[in-house]
């Protein structure tokens, strides 16, 4: 008998439109290897995703810049389609705040968990954050939000540079515009400029004390918060290769205990009063020893499945069966668990792997998405290679369509980094003397 509710589906919402979020093909695989029909509203067009097996229904998602009403009109034609309630899964940011938002309007067709409507609004927006992280004592990077240009340049020249500048809502970053979520500061000057296209951003600009990376110092935190609020499944985990190197999403991750981080992030959860799957981002530091939370992201991350205990149980699983009112089977972590996201740390692949490891694409029982990465990921490359040699050349961009070779215009992910501090700013957290790295990737 299957631990699972089998008669009630699992819809995943993403609005972010990046054919490359493995985190989607996860949740997939989970819960379809479980027996739950899986749904995906999301951009899956040039996806290796909609190749998976696992695979029930694919819808089409609200268009960019869609309004929350819109959202709710897409997810209740999806209910009407599939005809019963359904386990509501947000993949990003976007989804998370919107269908926080509106969890009243969506009950009668979605299962969700009891979380209130402003939560996931507060902790991923990170401006809110830094009051959030003063509120709980938890440790965070020094953080100005400069009211003008002027302030702007003076809150460089007070936190010392380099310094790391952040959109609060980088879900509202236009692509295209060449303008990124999160970069890296060398002058007071250029913080002035980047504040000027605030409006552009679509939110406030903050200015922070950059942390730098090194050696065992980013970590993560994955978990789900069930109704009582007790933290289950997920665990916590380093990042041991990232792309961009030294701190961009993770490319290779480790399952490793680590007593601080669980405390930090079950005492988080536990003061907001959180329900739901939950993502933390922490960067240690060097000088200190104290873990900073960076990112507070209210839903799964891309790299969730590492956390899969013996008895099979991930963060997402967990979702469903709270949910449904079904118990949660008690398995054993699995330290030293590792996960590779092959398109970019395909040489890991090399490497012995003695505690298991999971791959981002392909699986044994799935092989169709693995497939199909290839093809894909080498047009997406191609397109990108072509239009910066565009923009050196100072010609106009390449239309949607006019991408690799019979690709009939692959999607370009959209990434989001931080820029790289200078080679020669070597230290621990104060004296911003480390290799210079980027900070965090966004949406892929």
């Amino acid at each position: 008998m299957s631990l699972f509710d089998t008669r009630v589906p699992a819809v995943l919402l993403r609005i972010d439109r990046n054919p490359f979020h493995h985190g989607t093909l996860g949740a997939v695989r989970s819960l379809g290897r479980a027996g739950v029909d899986v749904h995906v509203v999301a951009d899956c067009d040039r996806s290796p995703v909609r190749a998976s097996r696992y695979l029930s229904g694919l819808h089409t998602p609200p268009p960019p810049g869609a309004s929350t009403a819109d959202i709710v009109g897409v997810l209740r034609r999806v209910a009407a389609r599939i005809a019963r309630p359904a386990v509501l899964v947000p993949m990003d940011d976007a989804s998370a705040l919107a269908v926080g938002r509106t969890r009243l309007e969506l009950s009668p067709w979605y299962l969700l968990p009891d979380l209130p409507a402003t939560l996931p609004e507060r902790v991923a927006d990170k401006a809110e954050l830094v009051g959030v992280c003063a509120s709980l004592d938890i440790p965070h990077p020094e953080t100005l939000v400069p009211d003008g240009p002027v302030e702007a340049a003076r809150a460089a020249s007070l936190l010392g540079l380099p310094l790391v500048a952040k959109w609060s809502r980088p879900w509202l970053v236009p692509p295209g515009g060449g303008l990124r979520s999160t970069v890296l500061v060398r002058s007071a000057r250029e913080a002035g400029e980047l504040y000027r296209r605030a409006e552009e951003a679509g939110s406030r600009l903050l200015l922070q004390a950059f942390l730098p990376p090194g050696p065992d110092r980013d970590w993560f935190f994955h978990g789900y918060a069930d109704r009582f609020g007790t933290v289950r499944a997920g665990g916590p985990g380093r990042k041991t290769l990232a792309r961009p190197r030294g701190a961009g999403l993770t490319a290779v991750g480790r399952w490793t205990p680590n007593p601080q981080v669980q405390a930090l992030a079950e005492r988080i959860a536990g003061e907001l009063g959180y329900r739901g799957v939950f993502d933390l981002d922490f960067r240690r530091c060097g000088t200190t020893g104290r873990y900073h939370l960076l990112d507070f992201n209210p839903r799964p991350g891309a790299q969730f499945r590492l956390f899969t205990d013996t008895a099979g149980l991930d963060v997402v699983r967990a979702l469903h069966l709270d949910l449904t009112d079904r118990p949660l089977p008690q398995g054993a972590p699995r330290p030293g668990r590792a996960f590779v996201v092959e398109n970019y740390a395909p040489l890991s692949l090399l490497r012995p792997a003695p505690d298991g490891r999971e791959l981002a694409w392909h699986a044994a029982d799935d092989r169709a998405p693995g497939r199909a990465l290839w093809t894909l990921w080498g047009r997406h490359v191609t397109t990108r290679l072509l239009h910066r040699l565009r923009r050196l050349h100072g010609l106009p961009r390449l239309r949607r369509g006019d991408g690799g070779p019979g690709s009939g215009g692959p999607v370009l992910a959209r990434v989001v980094r931080q820029a790289t501090a200078p080679a020669d700013d070597r230290a621990g957290c104060s004296d911003r003397s480390d290799r210079p790295d980027d900070e965090k990737a966004g949406s892929l």
